[in-house]
């Protein structure tokens, strides 16, 4: 009888030779999962983006879709189940400079991911085996002034799309990772400025912005013809003369502006507007030199994408000197306010106020706060303007309250249609600020003055994930943990809740109790943003793991033992049995 070997990480088995019904039992599965392999992010089309609700099984763009729900339907792994979670695969990255902030995405099984220094990866999405990996060069000099981390990748136009570090967009290849074109958004030496969020693929577009806002330079958003790189249109959040807003800016500190744009936007298809969030005026904490409520910082703004043109704004806090920027995630959900649905968009904000737009032309629908020791305001007026401001004298301290970490780190919240609650994080934490006049030299920190973080008045630091109606603010559970939680929210159609923390507990919650159902723990602590796809019918649930960061650095302020945790970099993937 003829006989053949199978290789194992044993050494070599004989086998029986195969008939030919058995071998077509035995190559089917690898057929399916080279066809797997073989679509691509080619294949990610507008239409697709589009409709990405529609497809479950993967994670398209960085929200999961241009809603920014960070939820899915999939409910094979759910409430009853979910205690017998175990790791698939999990993939390491052999750098762990920043840790891993990074959100995967899935496209037909084969799943792109980006670590530490601009390291790309296609893996795939079943198994965790390596198709390809692209190792970003940066420009001689680069400074990393923001970090060594990049948060996300966007797939379209057979491309994947990275935002560098030294400021630069590069189109990769989805197939093989090859470069297919690159361009420089602007000088990351002379303007002090990176790309660190996800890219976002609207129509025959990509859009990216940067870091920089508190590097006294003029922030943006610029947008790419997908297939070849040629620039379609700027917008500059902060608007010069003889552009609407410039007179918001006393003299010319409008050159020094800030307004960096360093997370992703989202994007309404049948309103055919794009919306992004802008952070904080430069200096930071030093008012005086830019008087003026300092358009378009601390806004949300809504642009044609066709041609960059604003269709309307909104500014959460005119003349912030608190560093409470506005850059986070733009949720967009259709629900019923008195009785009649609208268009909304829901807005979290650093100082701890949540926005509730129209996203249809930017009135102000409803604001609450989701951290309860909150003091450098007394509330939002009927416009949803922040009264009984508490602002910072020059030299003078200041206790305010949520540190200027944030009442909410960037890391997203997530919107669950099936039980209507957003889910969000608040950290009870506090700042000692003690603004100081600074000269603004374009590229050049622009803080102006110092903000060690403090503990609460009563000497502790709480942190609490929360179930809230995303309209009132009214809180149907809270869950409380021990350090900071840094890394975003999932929800699923399982009725589950998904995050980690700083430690590296990777844990699950009920997503209508709030009762904790499942825990593992990673090794090193959560930073980034976990996702649910599904391969040939089984679901998997993976998170980033590996902390790193300005905030996650800074735990040690109140939390000296923080010290002690590991550094890592490691995607682990979950499934059930």
């Amino acid at each position: 009888m003829v006989r053949c070997s199978l290789q194992t990480h044993g050494g070599l088995l004989p086998v029986k030779r195969l008939s030919a019904a058995q071998r077509f039992r035995f190559l089917l599965p690898l057929v399916a999962l080279v066809i797997a392999s073989a679509l691509s992010a080619e294949d990610v089309t507008p239409e697709r983006l589009n409709q990405a609700d529609k497809e479950p099984d993967n994670w398209l763009t960085y929200g999961g879709t241009y809603r920014a729900w960070r939820y899915s339907p999939l409910d094979q792994i759910n409430a009853s189940n979910v205690q017998k979670l175990s790791v698939a695969w999990a993939f390491q990255f052999g750098d762990v400079q920043g840790g891993l902030q990074c959100t995967p995405l899935v496209a037909d099984g084969v799943m792109y991911v980006v670590g530490p220094n601009n390291r790309v990866f296609a893996l795939d999405a079943a198994t965790g085996k390596k198709l390809w990996s692209y190792f970003y060069k940066h420009q001689e000099g680069t400074q990393f002034r923001y970090g060594h981390f990049s948060r996300g990748l966007a797939l379209g136009h057979g491309n994947v799309y990275l935002g560098s570090l030294d400021n630069y967009v590069v189109a990769l290849d989805a197939k093989t990772g090859e470069e297919n074109w690159k361009v420089n958004v602007e000088d990351s030496k002379k303007y002090g400025c990176s790309i660190t969020g996800a890219p976002l693929v609207v129509k025959d577009i990509v859009i990216v912005g940067s870091t920089g806002g508190d590097s006294a330079h003029r922030g943006h958003l610029v947008a790419y013809e997908g297939k070849t790189g040629k620039m379609r249109w700027r917008f500059n959040t902060v608007p010069g003369p003889g552009e609407k807003g410039n007179e918001s800016w006393l003299g010319d500190s409008w050159k020094f502006g800030g307004g960096a744009t360093w997370m992703t936007g989202s994007y309404d298809p049948e309103l055919d507007l794009l919306y992004w969030g802008v952070g904080n005026p430069a200096a930071d904490f030093y008012g005086e030199a830019r008087k003026g409520t300092n358009l378009y910082t601390d806004c949300a703004i809504a642009l044609k994408p066709d041609t960059g043109e604003l269709a309307w704004y909104f500014q959460e806090i005119p003349h912030d000197v608190w560093d409470y920027d506005s850059a986070y995630e733009c949720i967009l959900v259709d629900l019923p306010v008195n009785g009649k649905v609208r268009k909304l968009l829901i807005h979290p904000n650093k100082g701890g106020y949540i926005w509730v737009l129209d996203r249809t032309n930017g009135e102000f629908v409803s604001g609450w706060k989701f951290m309860d020791n909150l003091n450098w305001s007394t509330g939002l007026d009927a416009k949803g303007i922040p009264v009984g401001r508490r602002e910072p004298v020059p030299d003078v301290p200041i206790f305010i309250c949520p540190s200027i970490s944030g009442a909410r780190s960037w890391n997203q919240a997530s919107y669950n249609p099936k039980t209507g609650l957003l889910y969000n994080i608040g950290i009870e934490w506090c700042t000692e600020l003690t603004a100081r006049k600074q000269e603004m030299k374009e590229g050049e920190f622009a803080m102006a003055g110092t903000f060690p973080t403090k503990p609460l008045p009563s000497g502790r630091v709480i942190t609490h994930l929360d179930a809230h109606d995303p309209i009132t603010g009214k809180k149907e559970w809270s869950h409380e943990s021990r350090y900071a939680l840094l890394a975003s929210i999932l929800s699923t159609g399982g009725s589950l809740v998904f995050t980690g923390d700083p430690e590296g507990i990777f844990f699950a919650l009920d997503a209508r109790s709030g009762t904790k159902l499942w825990s593992f723990n990673t090794g090193a602590g959560h930073r980034g943003s976990p996702i649910t796809y599904a391969v040939n019918g089984k679901q998997y649930i993976a998170t980033p793991s590996g902390g790193g960061g300005a905030v996650y650095d800074g735990l040690t302020e109140v939390w000296p033992e923080a010290k002690d945790f590991v550094a890592g970099a490691t995607l682990f993937v979950f499934t059930l049995p």
